[in-house]
């Protein structure tokens, strides 16, 4: 499948400020990608220049095979965004508001009525369709939102941080939807407060700092960029943290603190195998042992010198 973002030594400043620095980024049609960076990494400014919101100073950028300064408006035919803020009519039920959105994207009241009806289908809100907004969860909420951005049927779909302050059974309810969307072919560039949800959904992930791309790949090559898979191990008897220590090898790392043992594992289950019976046959025990990959919180960290923050969370946007 063909390009659907294409993005090439873009700069953007804000007088001796750059926003952007020369990013460079490709997505593939059909595909989740998230983009993941610091607070002023330039992801915000990205998206704003591929949603032509913002004119970028050099550099070239394109949306669904047109240029985002050149062909602006064709640009916004093929694009739906979903903001970090609900733009919903809190007063007006479901359907009213989808009707709403068809009539200023100028599709007429029938055909905005027929896409309303579709729309609350797809997302499993036909039967809350007249019930006020204000009367719904924040998962609901959060999928009517995102039905609205789909009012065209885009091309591309632009998602800010789509659950963000949902409880889990509300953020799973959104990634049920894009999930669906991404099977049916929608593109979809993601901005995400949360690493598990890109770990989740993106089947790319790009790493903005300081205005550029600095990595880029599957969540596991990203992963894999900070070392292979290690066996994690919990001894009872913080005494014999240095023995146990010992027998796990080369590599290992010591967290006294929690009792906790890190070890290099190259061949995940046979150093779990092994690593148990040396453990048991020197009379340690272990509380918790387990073979895990890196997380994405450990690539972010390595990557920009930034920890991720509470819950996992990086304050992310996606080039968008």
């Amino acid at each position: 499948m063909s390009d659907a973002i294409v993005v090439e030594g873009v700069h953007k400043r804000y007088g001796d400020k750059r926003a952007l620095d020369g990013l460079d980024l490709t997505v593939r049609g059909g595909t989740v990608h998230g983009v993941l960076g610091p607070n002023g990494a330039g992801k915000t400014t990205a998206v704003r220049v591929l949603t032509t919101l913002l004119r970028h100073d050099e550099g070239r950028a394109e949306v669904a095979g047109f240029d985002v300064r050149s062909e602006a408006a064709e640009v916004r035919r093929r694009i739906g965004l979903l903001g970090q803020h609900a733009a919903l009519d809190e007063e007006l039920g479901g359907r009213q508001n989808l009707e709403m959105f068809g009539r200023l994207h100028h599709l007429g009241a029938r055909r905005a009525g027929v896409r309303a009806g579709e729309l609350l289908e797809r997302f499993g809100l036909t039967d809350t369709g007249r019930k006020a907004v204000a009367r719904y969860s924040g998962g609901m909420r959060r999928r009517l939102d995102l039905a609205a951005s789909l009012i065209t049927d885009p091309e591309v779909l632009f998602l800010d941080e789509p659950t963000t302050g949902l409880d889990p059974r509300g953020r799973a309810e959104v990634w049920s939807s894009v999930r669906s969307l991404a099977s049916g072919g929608t593109t979809i560039l993601l901005t995400t407060q949360y690493l598990e949800e890109a770990d989740q959904l993106a089947d790319r992930i790009s790493v903005v700092d300081g205005g550029r791309v600095i990595a880029e790949g599957t969540a596991d090559e990203l992963k894999a960029m900070v070392g292979g898979d290690r066996v994690d191990v919990v001894v009872r008897d913080a005494g014999r943290l240095g023995e146990a220590a010992a027998l796990l090898g080369e590599g290992v790392t010591v967290d006294v603190d929690r009792r906790l043992l890190g070890a290099p594992a190259p061949d995940r289950m046979g150093t779990l195998t092994r690593t148990v019976r040396a453990l048991e046959e020197a009379g340690i025990e272990a509380e918790d042992i387990a073979v895990r990959r890196p997380t994405l919180d450990e690539v972010f960290l390595a990557l920009t010198g930034q920890a991720g923050g509470p819950r996992t969370s990086l304050e992310t946007e996606v080039a968008a």
